[in-house]
């Protein structure tokens, strides 16, 4: 659509109740509201399929526009935005007030997709200072993963204790996170340990740069085996844990003294008979953190880097419509997906 031209309705999905993928709701005509003094109304070219639609435990609102991961271009302006023109190409940053520095009690509940409407629509308002300029060297697909997965990976290996060149980072399976930090890793002149149950995806773990890949179905005590892995087997500097309570003891068990373990989900279940206890982290004198995405800071600092190292974001070959937003989101729950699955709304 030409930048020129402002749409009075966009197409668009919600989320009604808690009934997961049954909550989502089509809408082919919903009023656009005016764009206030310091908004910019965006063409949502793609986004990225959000993780989940009601199972994150951070602040939502019924009946808001689901999906946080956006793509887009600027088709209007309002009368004293700074930042963007018309015709720019630009990305949603997840938590809309989360500029620089900490998370705070206000700011973690300005997540897109959450409280407020997110990108599972043709068109958008966001304030500007919720948006961040589109890396020139992505098509509208790839930039569009980066919001979420990209930067929760960059702020995992950057915003607490920067990797370092020669280090060691320990990632878990094939999703968009643990994909993006094995390419970030690499670009940095670290060593990446990539667990997976797949041979296959093992054989395209080594293609994108891992130097060791683990099957932890082969191999249950795989924390173990990656710390004999290390320099002097004094184990992982950095570890991305998406598995939550089911992998945290191999990764406790790979963990390095003073390394650190970024939690970023928890893919295998909120429960486990062998869940370590809080002296764990005292026992392997580690730093175990929680990570909510990134900054809007981080989220320039990585672009750069993605435009320095010439980074592609992997991207699934099956895309989506938005009218077909619900089988989307089933494709992706069956783990059928390898790195980010996207939808391409026109």
């Amino acid at each position: 659509m030409s930048s020129t031209s402002v749409p009075k309705t966009t197409k668009s999905w919600t989320v009604q109740g808690s009934d997961g993928f049954e909550s989502l709701k089509f809408s082919k005509d919903t009023p656009i509201p005016e764009i206030s003094d310091y908004e910019v109304l965006a063409s949502t070219s793609n986004f990225q399929t959000a993780e989940n639609t009601r199972m994150y435990p951070f602040a939502q609102k019924d009946g808001v526009v689901p999906c946080s991961d956006g793509a887009g271009e600027v088709v209007a302006v309002g009368s004293k935005v700074s930042r963007f023109e018309k015709g720019a190409k630009v990305l949603t940053l997840f938590n809309q007030g989360h500029l620089g520095g900490s998370l705070d009690p206000l700011t973690v509940t300005s997540g897109v997709g959450g409280v407020v409407d997110g990108t599972l629509r043709q068109y958008g308002a966001f304030n500007e200072n919720g948006l961040v300029h589109m890396p020139p060297s992505l098509n509208w697909l790839e930039a569009s993963t980066l919001s979420c997965a990209a930067l929760t990976a960059w702020n995992s290996l950057y915003g607490l204790k920067p990797l370092q060149p020669g280090q060691v980072v320990l990632t878990q399976g094939t999703g968009g996170v643990s994909i993006f930090a094995l390419q970030f890793a690499k670009a940095a002149g670290a060593v990446v340990i990539s667990t997976t149950s797949s041979a296959k995806k093992a054989e395209t773990l080594k293609k994108l740069g891992a130097d060791h890949v683990l099957n932890y179905k082969d191999d249950p005590e795989w924390g173990a085996k990656a710390k004999d892995l290390t320099p002097g087997k004094e184990g992982v500097d950095h570890i991305l844990e998406v598995g939550g309570p089911t992998t945290m003891k191999q990764s406790l068990d790979a963990i390095k003294i003073d390394g650190v373990i970024s939690i970023i989900g928890f893919l295998g279940g909120v429960k486990s008979e062998k869940q370590p206890s809080f002296l764990d982290a005292l026992n392997h004198i580690c730093t175990i953190r929680g990570v909510l995405v990134g900054n809007r800071v981080q989220f320039e600092d990585m672009n750069r880097a993605i435009e320095g190292n010439k980074i592609k974001p992997v991207v699934d070959e099956k895309v989506f419509t938005l009218e077909e937003a619900k089988e989307a989101y089933q494709y992706m729950w069956d783990q059928k997906h390898f790195g980010k699955l996207t939808i391409k709304i026109e």
